[in-house]
């Protein structure tokens, strides 16, 4: 009775739509009406700007971090490290769910990358940072956020897999799935990259202009 009380708690916390909030309360507009009409972090980037569109990366990522350690709640789960594990990613995944599919929203959300790696910096610290160290450097160079979020979608499962190489099959199957999903979610983005008609995000764009006027 208690999980059940937690997953649920775990799914609102993440339905929390926080670009969709953001642009009501301070621009007067839905995000899903502009850009790609994706209620994520990268829309928000996209239409509203970088710093809001860092901030809602932010909270997303709270939420999956604090979803996910919903755990401590129940005693029997800090002295079961294998129990904890799976609580923690049905947790997690709950969050996910429910930024994807948010009740506060009409159940039109977002992709959930930012809640995924909120969920995997509760569980697997330094798994998590590595990964945020590749979305940042690809952001760098690119510019693209949906790019870089299914670079360090597909690293999450290599650094589990293969450089730290996680014993538990459950972390090693959700690995697995989070890569997948997360290219399966970003298949219109991955189709405008290659078309070239994929939006940067508005950073680091003076450096860009700089580098135009050189040639």
């Amino acid at each position: 009775m208690e999980e059940a009380i937690l997953l649920v708690l775990a799914y609102l916390i993440g339905s929390i739509p926080t670009s969709v909030w953001v642009s009501r309360y301070f621009f007067e507009i839905d995000i899903r009406d502009y850009g790609s009409g994706n209620a994520g972090a990268t829309n928000t980037y996209r239409v509203l700007g970088s710093k809001w569109g860092t901030f809602v990366m932010i909270v997303d990522m709270l939420k999956g971090v604090i979803a996910t350690s919903l755990y401590v709640l129940i005693p029997h789960y800090a002295t079961n490290e294998l129990h904890r594990t799976n609580f923690m990613i049905t947790l997690g995944l709950a969050a996910v769910l429910g930024h994807i599919f948010p009740i506060w929203a009409n159940f039109k959300g977002g992709k959930g990358v930012a809640t995924l790696f909120g969920m995997a910096l509760a569980m697997q610290p330094l798994v998590a940072v590595s990964c945020v160290g590749v979305f940042l450097l690809v952001l760098y160079l690119t510019r693209f956020v949906s790019l870089s979020s299914i670079l360090a979608g597909l690293a999450f499962m290599v650094f589990i897999l293969f450089v730290f190489n996680e014993k538990e099959t459950l972390y090693r199957i959700f690995a697995v799935v989070v890569a997948i999903m997360i290219v399966f979610t970003h298949q219109k983005n991955i189709g405008r990259i290659l078309r070239g008609t994929e939006s940067k995000v508005p950073i680091l764009k003076y450096r860009d202009r700089r580098k135009q006027r050189r040639k």
